[in-house]
């Protein structure tokens, strides 16, 4: 959640921090604000996105070679300008912007009232820096001292930059389950939340781990721990391009990202498996090779869009590994108290590898001797380095709030995950394994010919964007499909939208069926067809809408449909990854006409890096 930007150099510091805040809004955009060292420590904040904040800068004297900047999504204190960041201490002296939750703000706070300290806000990031504040006070020490000290108190989650008005050339950052990345240039630094507010000036970054402190001064980088142990930077060469952050003529970052997919498939799936000669490997899996053949069973841990892509895993590793799998809400799973051991293995699947529920989940999994997987799609991400072996995704950066590129990348590297097991354990028959990875090479073009359904699916939009609800229904691998495509629509148009494996449609949902209620139906040729076929006469039978997912050529299902979107035909293995992408089209359609903002829906953000 949030987005952090600062800068030290020799270039003026504002302009870069806006421009990195507006790469970020897609973190947090309820209110957005900057400090700067111009002569005097100045804060500038207001509520509202971040064209709110420079329109108001425009009146502003904002020279300066050194700030920091925050566009916030709200957790403690409504969006407002009070609440907005950069938080002065109680002197004024000192700026703090801030990521995360303190969870022991409310006896923190207590107890600086208690020794004179007062407060603007209802945030829980004024309490951190009030209490650098006293201690630097209390214990005559320099600033990171005083910061380094603060860490030992605050409990919780957080990223954060510190300013002091007698350290005009000095930044202060530190983190603590939630992300921050250090920026080298020549003769400047750079801090944020990610890379994408540094790509346009350096491609050399160090990233912070959990109770580290990297103090800037002077062009000078030092990183310590919290117990004041000096570290050497491990600098990191960017592989993203700049183009990759821009729209490229799009009208949002969804749209561009849903016809990236083709790209981002075959790029997920590059050097780890070529059909033709029956190359199929993935160095994660090999490393603990053993340990998959052999392994109990798979936990699974995901949040959203994340856990429907571990839901269809579950199908893929079971038909074709033969090992159980269980997918557990990853903020579930860290609150109970799930029986693991060695021969367990855990699989943590998120797009940013910053989820906060995620990143606990693992840390309880390691400590009952559980083998770690990490899938994520950010390099040097917090679970990238905090798994025993894992796979990127190699998506490209995903700014739009509600993924979809993500997803498809996370199915095709847990398809050939389970491939892979499937081939080790003798589960998986080689004609049968070589079948799938023809087909599987096939799927990036047979997405192209599913995007070309656009102008129809834009027609079907049309004349569902005022309905109030909206049922999904799906089986076997269509069902975590249709899981996906009632949150997409949710979450960017606000529409009510639910999700069910379509038997269930008669335990309770189909009470909801009349004329008014649109059915979107994943019915494309599998095992359970013939039982969908039934599913869609009952709806019918009711009076519902009826728009249809089909394979191309079936005529049983058109022949009742109100609507059908034909999709090539693939194995029913691979389906997931046709049959997402007209649900997302036809939620991004509906969205669009209904006003709403695609790529920041209210209330969500992309990394949700605090509980």
């Amino acid at each position: 959640m949030c987005g952090i930007v600062a800068y030290v150099g020799h270039r003026e510091a504002s302009p870069i921090i806006i421009k990195g805040l507006k790469r970020l809004e897609y973190r947090g955009y309820d209110s957005a604000g900057i400090a700067l060292m111009n002569g005097d420590l100045s804060v500038y904040k207001k509520k509202g996105k971040v064209a709110d904040l420079e329109a108001y800068l425009a009146s502003q004297d904002t020279h300066g070679n050194i700030g920091m900047g925050h566009t916030r999504w709200a957790t403690h204190g409504e969006p407002n300008d009070v609440n907005a960041h950069p938080h002065y201490s109680t002197s004024r002296n000192i700026a703090i912007i801030h990521n995360g939750i303190i969870e022991n703000y409310a006896s923190l706070k207590k107890l600086l009232i208690e020794k004179g300290h007062t407060f603007q806000s209802d945030t829980d990031s004024e309490v951190f820096i009030n209490l650098i504040e006293d201690i630097r006070a209390n214990n005559n020490c320099t600033l990171p001292e005083a910061v380094r000290l603060a860490m030992h108190e605050v409990v919780g989650a957080y990223a954060i930059v510190v300013l002091a008005k007698d350290s005009p050339n000095q930044l202060i950052a530190a983190r603590k389950g939630s992300p921050l990345v250090v920026g080298v240039g020549e003769g400047e630094y750079f801090l944020a939340s990610d890379a994408t507010p540094i790509i346009e000036y350096t491609n050399e970054v160090v990233y912070l781990n959990d109770y580290e402190l990297a103090i800037i001064n002077n062009g000078e980088l030092d990183i310590r721990t919290k117990e004041d142990v000096k570290q050497t930077p491990y600098v990191q060469r960017l592989e993203m391009e700049l183009e990759s952050i821009e729209k490229g003529g799009y009208e949002h970052f969804m749209l561009k990202e849903i016809f990236e997919q083709p790209r981002s498939i075959l790029d997920s799936m590059r050097g780890r498996m070529i059909a033709e000669s029956n190359h199929l490997m993935m160095s994660g899996i090999r490393e603990f090779e053993n340990k998959f053949v052999n392994a109990n069973r798979i936990i699974i841990v995901a949040c959203g869009t994340s856990w429907h892509a571990g839901l269809v895993a579950e199908y893929l590793i079971e038909d074709l590994a033969r090992i159980p799998v269980e997918v557990e809400y990853a903020s579930e799973f860290r609150y109970r108290n799930p029986i693991l051991n060695e021969k367990d293995i855990v699989i943590a699947i998120s797009q940013s590898g910053e989820t906060a529920d995620t990143l606990a989940a693992i840390e309880l999994a390691k400590s009952k001797g559980a083998t770690i997987f990490g899938i994520c799609n950010v390099v040097g991400s917090s679970i990238a380095r905090a798994t025993d072996a894992g796979a990127y995704t190699h998506a490209g950066p995903e700014i739009g709030v509600a993924s979809t590129k993500a997803f498809t990348a996370q199915v095709t590297v847990l398809t050939l995950i389970a491939m892979i097991i499937g081939s080790k354990r003798g589960t998986l028959e080689t004609t049968k394994l070589h079948e799938l990875m023809v087909e599987l090479e096939t799927i990036p073009s047979k997405v192209e010919e599913a995007l070309q359904l656009n102008d129809q699916i834009i027609k079907i939009a049309e004349q569902y964007k005022d309905v109030a609800n909206c049922i999904y229904l799906g089986r076997g691998y269509n069902f975590p499909v249709a899981l996906e495509g009632a949150l997409k629509l949710k979450e960017i148009s606000y529409i009510h939208a639910e999700g069910y494996p379509a038997a269930e449609m008669k335990h309770g949902p189909i009470a909801l069926i009349d004329e008014q209620m649109p059915v979107v139906v994943i019915a494309t040729k599998d095992s359970s067809y013939e039982k969908v076929v039934s599913n869609v006469q009952e709806v019918k039978a009711r009076k519902g809408k009826v728009i249809a997912i089909v394979t191309e050529g079936d005529t049983t299902i058109p022949a009742m449909a109100d609507h059908v979107i034909e999709i090539p035909e693939t194995s029913e293995h691979l389906m997931p990854l046709l049959s997402v992408i007209p649900l997302q089209l036809l939620s991004y359609h509906i969205a669009v006409m209904r006003g709403c903002n695609v790529d920041q829906p209210r209330n969500l953000a992309k990394s949700v890096t605090v509980e």
